[in-house]
């Protein structure tokens, strides 16, 4: 492989942690390499909210209240050493009724996207030292939990696309 430029190698005890913290937003928010978390990308008509296209295992509402869920405990785990993570899987799969009237579904997403927000507010604040370890978490680091929310969210979004393309609905 090819020798690092030295100005890399100096850079092995200093992280510059405004770059850092950008960069985590972006990946966070999306729109890079990533889908937008947004309002229009959770878009999706009632009557397909909880059809569960051929071949695929979970509809639109089991994927954003699933997403909803999982982020909302790796935030409150991160931020309160009392909190009790549900149990597995059902604490964090919703059931798949049959409707999901618009008041339930926008609520979700809102819920969803004001998440995002407490999570890039960590990202954000400067007053988290974002490699130390959670005082409760085992190991766990801030920076850690960010990512963590970061890639299940990317993993889940692309999941909620794919369902839309199955549909037949414009992404």
């Amino acid at each position: 492989p090819p020798a690092l430029p030295e100005v890399l190698l100096l850079r092995e005890t200093f992280m510059d942690q405004k770059r850092l913290r950008k960069n985590l937003v972006e990946l966070l928010e999306g729109g890079h390499a990533h889908i937008t978390a947004d309002s229009r990308t959770l878009s999706l008509p009632r009557k397909y909210r909880t059809v569960r296209p051929p071949g695929m295992h979970h509809s639109g509402w089991e994927l954003l209240e699933h997403m909803r869920l999982a982020q909302e405990d790796i935030l409150r785990y991160t931020l309160d050493p009392d909190w009790e993570s549900p149990s597995f899987p059902e604490g964090y799969w919703p059931e798949n009724p049959s409707d999901i009237p618009d008041n339930i579904w926008n609520s979700s997403i809102d819920k969803f996207l004001a998440g995002l927000e407490e999570v890039v507010g960590l990202a954000n604040n400067l007053k988290v030292d974002l490699t130390s370890q959670l005082p409760h978490g085992g190991g766990r680091t801030y920076l850690r939990q960010i990512l963590l929310v970061a890639d299940h969210n990317s993993y889940h979004l692309g999941q909620f696309i794919q369902v839309k393309k199955a549909l037949g609905l414009n992404v």
